[in-house]
């Protein structure tokens, strides 16, 4: 099973997967709209403390920390696949 955390915990320059996100409607719509949906692969690029700057689907993306906090990731390998915690493929 993948370890997942929030988005805010990952380091700068990491791949991961995006698994769910937690929250309403507003917030589920907005993040769409952005094509941030579930198992797409993104890294965040920067992280200054406030605003996290991502990298997803050939675009960058800045969210704040609150959004950030509702979207739960998992690691991905270096070929883009999920692994787990023991470091196997899923």
């Amino acid at each position: 099973m993948s370890k997942v955390f929030p988005l805010v915990m990952a380091a700068i320059g990491e791949q991961v997967f995006l698994e769910n996100i937690k929250g309403g409607k507003k917030i589920l719509h907005r993040l769409t709209a952005l094509g941030l949906t579930p198992g797409v692969e993104l890294s965040v690029v920067q992280n200054t403390g406030g605003v996290l700057l991502l990298s997803v689907r050939g675009s960058r993306i800045a969210l704040g920390r609150g959004m950030a906090r509702k979207m739960m990731v998992s690691l991905t390998d270096n070929n883009g696949d999920q692994t787990n915690i023991e470091g196997e493929e899923k």
